[in-house]
């Protein structure tokens, strides 16, 4: 495929593409059928039912076969439907069409591997219509020069859900364990939905504010925070590059306010869902303004300012959900309808791929060889 050629409506390559993706979540599904104990997560088991992934399976590979044989209807062609059918018949042959769920044993490690897939389908599902029909960047194919580093980013992260879930609660629990919070606990349960789903995005999102702003102003943690700024491409994926130090701090520091308030299960369920869909929504390629809502909540037009190559907009929009956080402490910058014309870093070069990035900043610095360089942006 042309890196630098976007797909075309109409062509049957989306469609065979589309064919190929069901097919592998296919075959990945069927190890989880297979092997729930070390491959599903014990949270999520809870929510969905095996008969519904027993549907959502069926539905997969009956998809797989329709899209395979649109592809080759539009096409004419058999190069971009074969791969597809070739994997769903594989998947059909490895039993995807008879895995049954079953009782699940207790296990004391996993990977998220269930929560891969479902979020992946999901996220898919959501954004590549909306950054197909309605592109911020009409220039910018999906398969840009650096997807699969993204696309690793996002495996990663949501495989080792565990470790990174377990590692990033010590910190809240080491600090604020010995309170005894039972009774903020219940008084927080006891507000309106409403009332508690607000209170847990504003107190997050003020954490993870200092938190951002605070790897954007130490040069020993902009190192790593810088990754994720690396991206010249900014689409669905570019979210899930985060170095793991930068994950861990962040993500410690947003637990906070979690652990300490004790949210109701269904607000933090909520709040989960909506960042999962949120975070990904502000980097997307779209040019959705969202109307007045732009002022309320954080979007692509607003983080995409966050992302600027230009260090003379450097330090705005830390907040991830709430532009008033950034309006309080005088870091909010929304220029009208007006988008940033590039974004990245401007003063900096990284490595290529996952493995270089997670590495690079211990032995040397985006920006020069010394790891005690003194800032020459106001990021």
């Amino acid at each position: 495929m042309s890196p630098s050629k976007r797909l075309v409506v109409g062509q049957g390559q989306i469609s065979g593409y589309i064919s190929i993706f069901l097919a592998v979540l296919a075959l990945l599904g069927i190890l989880c059928f297979h092997y729930p104990e070390k491959l599903t997560t014990p949270e999520f088991r809870e929510i969905y039912t095996k008969e519904s992934m027993e549907a959502l399976m069926l539905g997969g590979v009956i998809a797989c076969f329709f899209f395979s044989l649109l592809s080759l209807i539009l096409s004419k062609k058999i190069k971009w439907a074969w791969p597809g059918f070739a994997l769903g018949a594989l998947a059909v042959i490895l039993g995807a069409l008879s895995v049954e769920g079953r009782d699940v044993a207790k296990s004391s490690w996993h990977f998220g591997l269930d929560w891969m897939i479902l979020d992946l389908l999901l996220m898919v599902a959501i954004f590549v219509p909306l950054e197909l029909f309605f592109p911020k960047n009409n220039e910018q194919t999906k398969f840009h020069e650096e997807w699969r580093t993204d696309l690793t980013y996002f495996v990663i992260s949501h495989l080792f859900i565990q470790f990174f879930g377990i590692i990033t609660q010590k910190p809240a629990v080491l600090f604020f364990g010995w309170m005894g919070l039972d009774k903020v606990h219940a008084w927080v349960q006891g507000l309106p939905f409403i009332v508690a789903l607000f209170l847990a995005f504003f107190s997050t999102d003020l954490f993870q504010y200092w938190a951002h702003r605070f790897f954007h102003t130490r040069v020993a943690l902009w190192r790593f925070h810088s990754i994720h700024h690396s991206t010249q491409n900014m689409d669905w994926l570019a979210g899930s590059r985060t170095h793991f130090i930068d994950i861990f701090f962040t993500r410690a520091m947003t637990f906070i306010p979690l652990y300490v308030l004790g949210f109701s299960s269904t607000v933090f369920n909520v709040y989960i869902i909506f960042i999962a869909i949120h975070a990904v929504l502000i980097h997307a390629n779209t040019r959705i303004n969202f109307g007045p809502l732009k002022y309320i909540f954080t979007t692509p037009q607003y983080h995409h300012w966050h992302h600027c190559e230009d260090p003379k907009y450097y330090g705005h929009n830390f907040a991830s959900i709430f532009p008033f956080i950034d309006m309080m402490f005088g870091t909010y910058y929304l220029p009208g309808k007006e988008w940033p014309a590039g974004t990245g870093v401007h003063e900096a070069a990284y490595p290529k791929g996952f493995v270089k990035q997670s590495i690079y900043p211990f032995t040397k610095s985006p920006f020069d060889t010394d790891l005690n360089m003194e800032e020459r942006s106001d990021r």
